[in-house]
């Protein structure tokens, strides 16, 4: 097949039409990723992790909820703002267990830059919309306490420690 070096040129204007068609599509295709991308952020922040496992362990979710809690969608959605850096922390996510389901509100701030987050709620909203409050057990973020711990110079804690010790 040959092409004569004489024959007309393609229409610029049909080219236009295409472009004002197809980036709208591609500005909403990026948006979408972007979003699932910062809500993967938050799905896989310590926060989420740790007040998951903390709902595991909670007797009055627990009694709720049932066993094997976890959440109530394969994607689940994180809704809320947790930003860590500024000191605000306020999310909520759908969770099921062997009973029943509920969404799951966790809130939590930071008044100065280098200060500890104080935990202003943990509930559980129920399908009925009753409210259980989860913070009056115990909060979430607050450390265990270390039985059988010395204190002094001779306590080692991790492995970093222990082999200063040696």
């Amino acid at each position: 097949m040959e092409r004569r070096a004489d024959r007309e040129l393609p229409d610029v204007e049909a080219t236009r039409f295409r472009w004002s068609r197809t980036l709208p599509i591609f500005f909403a295709i990026i948006a979408a990723f972007s979003v699932a991308i910062f809500n993967y952020q938050k799905l896989s922040s310590p926060v989420v992790t740790s007040t998951l496992y903390s709902l595991r362990t909670s007797k009055k979710a627990r009694e709720y909820l049932g066993d094997e809690i976890y959440f109530k969608h394969q994607i689940p959605w994180i809704g809320g703002e947790m930003n860590q850096l500024h000191g605000r922390i306020d999310i909520t996510f759908s969770v099921k267990g062997t009973k029943n389901e509920g969404v799951m509100r966790f809130a939590s701030n930071r008044k100065t830059p280098k200060g500890v987050f104080e935990t202003t709620e943990w509930s559980l909203v129920t399908k009925d919309g009753r409210y259980i409050d989860l913070l009056e057990d115990a909060d979430p973020t607050t450390g265990f306490k270390l039985e059988d711990v010395e204190e002094g110079d001779d306590a080692t804690r991790g492995f970093r420690q222990a082999l200063k010790k040696n």
